[in-house]
């Protein structure tokens, strides 16, 4: 039993890169249809360099759930069969597409138009990213793990930071176009979205057992931390719309606060998913 901070590498890689991947989705969409300055295209590039740097602290974190940097490279030996490799090896080449077309894009050498086919391939190799970490926990001998939830917890909290992570780097750009009035809007679904399935969750744990315990006896304290975790979820919604609704929008510390926010509750929330691991032989669904 336990809460998962044992696991905080992989809570650090799999939260910030779901973060990431929504982003740049977020800023590659604005860069696409509403900036069309030079000049703000360009603030709008550097600012997302902060995407790549999120994204290595991501990667340094899961190389330390590894035990030895060393250790890195061997999980990339079995790409196709293991779920591990295939999750590491899409991460990367995310970062890599990504962090290319960055960089020839500040250095002015990108074409326009290759430049928007670079960003869409980009944004598919994100979102396929995520979806090659929901594989990883996707495992039938973890019955609190092998269900719709994990996909759906990972996408929703792409969902959550991203379009803030986007929002706060287009703001120190400058950016101010009517779209990214609908930000805080699919953030605000995505939230509603995982109170949902925090409790229908919270539910299906009372089902799987063993003969000595219980999944919802893993976290005994699964709902203070989801209802913590929830908290500051809706104190970051507030410090990025109050602005808004006020006629105005967030500073970016203001925003850089709620972005804060956000981090830790997504952290508590990944925590308990790793609170969760129950592997069958201990464990049957009923």
């Amino acid at each position: 039993m336990g809460n998962g901070w044992h696991e905080w590498p992989l809570m650090v890689f799999t939260v910030l890169g779901q973060c990431v991947a929504g982003g740049f989705i977020v800023m590659a969409l604005a860069l696409m249809t509403g900036v069309s300055e030079r000049a703000q295209q360009k603030r709008v590039h550097w600012a997302m360099i902060v995407l790549w740097i999120l994204m290595g602290i991501g990667f340094m974190a899961s190389v330390l759930h590894l035990g030895s940097p060393l250790r890195a490279f061997n999980s990339l030996n079995r790409i196709g069969d293991s779920a591990l490799s295939n999750e590491i090896a899409s991460g990367s080449v995310f970062f890599a597409v990504g962090g290319f077309w960055w960089l020839i894009t500040v250095l002015g050498k990108m074409p326009q138009a290759l430049g928007k086919i670079w960003m869409v391939l980009t944004m598919i190799l994100g979102v396929f990213f995520v979806w090659m970490m929901c594989k990883v926990y996707l495992i039938d001998t973890v019955p609190t793990w092998y269900s719709a939830y994990t996909p759906l917890s990972f996408f929703l909290t792409m969902f959550i930071g991203g379009p803030l992570l986007g929002y706060l780097l287009l703001r120190v750009a400058g950016v101010q176009g009517w779209g990214m009035r609908l930000l805080p809007a699919i953030s605000l679904l995505a939230i509603v979205m995982s109170t949902v399935v925090v409790m229908l969750q919270s539910m299906e744990l009372a089902t799987i057992q063993s003969s000595i315990a219980q999944a919802s006896a893993l976290v005994p304290q699964y709902g203070a931390l989801m209802s913590w975790r929830l908290v500051l979820l809706a104190a970051a919604l507030v410090c990025w719309i109050v602005p808004q609704l006020k006629g105005g929008l967030a500073s970016p510390a203001v925003l850089t606060f709620a972005f804060v926010l956000m981090i830790a509750g997504e952290l508590i929330g990944r925590g308990v998913f790793y609170g969760l691991h129950m592997t069958v032989g201990m464990a049957i669904a009923s």
